[in-house]
């Protein structure tokens, strides 16, 4: 960024001094009173380079324990590693807190699937989540498939009995890739971000006009299992959703209901092999295939769990409110997911140990929170805010609900940070201004007021507790980590790990150390619940 902190400290001035009307008293003694603790900041810096934890913890949380399917052995190892590591570094009622039913869980034992004619290829795939194993070794020639609504299927009547079937994909070009995987959020998307989305008329165009595409979808799914079963196929192989060069997005297969359907073993494949086996099937050439996946279903306990610890306040006056900071601990099954989200999992620990190692006496209490369940729908944060804070259906709201200052959330891959969305709070941003401006010289200066969705932040927002993201740099989690199997460790950039670290430490602690709670929107309506979390 060329910005300077003092260039942005000029632009704080100049817009506080050109507030007119009303709010002009308000905004100059906001301007005026909000200032950043720079000794402090000093303080989080130099722990948060030079003694930093967080490429450890990452370390520990991904490569040590593996995946952290919600519901899976790998999730409560997760859990259990998290809650002790909080509680060596000196925080305070570290728990394992139980948010509600989840449902069965799921993890992959085995998996192996090759080509054996017309000659021998390893296959990359993965299992589709929650659906089962081939129960041993199954050999079997594959056939095309292509189902688009339910009077495609009679046409394969009768012709896929002992048969593997390779569901045919939309689009099978896979093309050269003339654009890096990674990139750095470009100064001129920051300014674009920084504007009001009012201004963006295309932008809110598209996006209704998706939003109507999602409509006219509908998941067929359903009656296509029925339909595979009942005519004796054997498993199923699907086209992974994107990605090139093995990289595989994984998704979820069937579901985790106790009363679930019964279903085909079902894996999905990278491009370039099912492209293989689909240009071979469809010029006549016999493709067979052996397949040997392992999958148990976890049905002892369906209760899940949120980790919590605590840096106690010390204000009589303030410490039975809350500064929150957290990210989702749970990630998909294909890799270890370093970047969705153990990246967000392990700068919320670090922050909240750099605070404790640096021996700020914050004024409110300071609560971590790492949820599970955000990949299946936000569900242990929302279970969290509803058995704490209130209903977000009903908006009964309890009495801690006014106790909670802000929720920050990290939850966007190992990009460093740029900036920090307002969530539509224009109070926000003289303070958030201050807060930033010490930040300029590593890249974070940048305010918008949009909103921004798909993680659990949402879950208090959609309460009115103030919930906010960062915006961060990208990297290459759209293009290679988002929901993966290259989703690993080697993808972290320690730089940016301890800057984001160093920067949600610093927003919590001042938003701890403030005379008064952040302001609030006004609280929302009776929610239906349509806030995006699909991710």
């Amino acid at each position: 960024m060329k910005h300077t902190a003092g260039i942005l400290l000029t632009a704080i001035a100049f817009f506080c001094m050109s507030f007119k009307g009303d709010k002009t008293d308000k905004t100059e003694k906001t301007c005026k009173t909000e200032k950043a603790d720079l000794h402090t900041i000093e303080l989080i810096k130099n722990e948060g380079f030079n003694n930093s934890k967080v490429m450890e913890t990452l370390f520990n949380l991904t490569d040590v324990n593996g995946p952290r399917l919600t519901g899976s052995k790998g999730m409560r190892n997760a859990e259990k590693y998290i809650r002790q590591q909080l509680e060596d570094w000196g925080l305070e009622h570290a728990n394992i807190e139980p948010w509600g039913g989840f449902g069965k869980g799921w993890e992959v034992n085995k998996c192996y699937v090759a080509m054996t004619a017309p000659y021998y290829q390893a296959l990359i795939t993965v299992p589709k989540a929650w659906t089962p194993g081939t129960n041993g070794l199954v050999k079997a020639n594959a056939v095309l498939v292509k189902i688009d609504n339910v009077q495609d299927m009679g046409q394969y009547a009768g012709k896929l009995k002992d048969k593997i079937v390779v569901m045919l994909p939309v689009n099978l070009t896979t093309k050269p890739n003339f654009t890096p995987d990674a990139s750095r959020v470009s100064d001129e998307d920051l300014k674009k971000l920084a504007m009001d989305p009012h201004v963006d008329e295309a932008a809110t165009n598209l996006s209704q006009k998706a939003a109507v595409s999602a409509k006219l979808s509908p998941n067929i799914k359903p009656q296509i299992d029925a339909f595979l079963i009942a005519e004796g196929a054997l498993a199923i192989i699907s086209p992974g959703r994107g990605g090139t060069m093995g990289t595989i997005s994984t998704t979820n297969g069937a579901s985790r209901a106790w009363d679930a359907p019964p279903l085909l073993p079902e894996v999905e494949m990278c491009s370039e092999h099912i492209g293989r086996i689909v240009r071979l099937l469809e010029t006549g050439k016999e493709v067979t295939l052996e397949m040997d996946t392992k999958t148990t279903f976890e049905m002892a306990d369906s209760m899940e769990y949120n980790v919590v610890a605590e840096i106690p306040g010390t204000d009589p006056g303030l410490k039975d409110e809350l500064v929150m900071l957290g990210g989702h601990m749970d990630s998909w099954h294909a890799a270890t997911g370093a970047m969705d989200n153990g990246a967000g999992t392990a700068i919320a620990m670090e922050a909240i140990r750099i605070l404790k190692a640096t021996g700020v006496k914050p004024r409110r209490t300071i609560r971590i929170a790492l949820w599970s369940g955000e990949e299946q729908g936000l569900l242990g944060s929302r279970g969290y805010v509803q058995n704490h804070f209130g209903n977000r259906l009903t908006m009964e709201l309890k009495p801690e609900q006014a106790k909670v200052s802000a929720y920050y959330n990290l939850d966007n891959g190992g990009g460093k940070i740029r900036g920090i969305f307002l969530q539509g709070n224009d109070e926000l941003r003289p303070i958030f201004s201050e807060w930033l401006a010490p930040f300029a010289d590593l890249g974070a200066s940048t305010l918008t007021i949009r909103n921004t969705g798909s993680t659990d932040h949402i879950s208090f927002d959609e309460i009115g507790i103030p919930g906010f993201q960062f915006i961060q740099d990208g990297l290459d989690y759209g293009t290679r980590d988002h929901h993966t199997n290259m989703d690993s460790y080697d993808r972290a950039s320690s730089n940016d790990l301890m800057q984001a670290s160093i920067i949600m430490a610093s927003f919590v602690y001042h938003t701890a150390m403030r005379d008064e709670k952040l302001p609030r929107k006004a609280i929302p309506k009776v929610n239906n619940g349509p806030n995006s979390w699909a991710r």
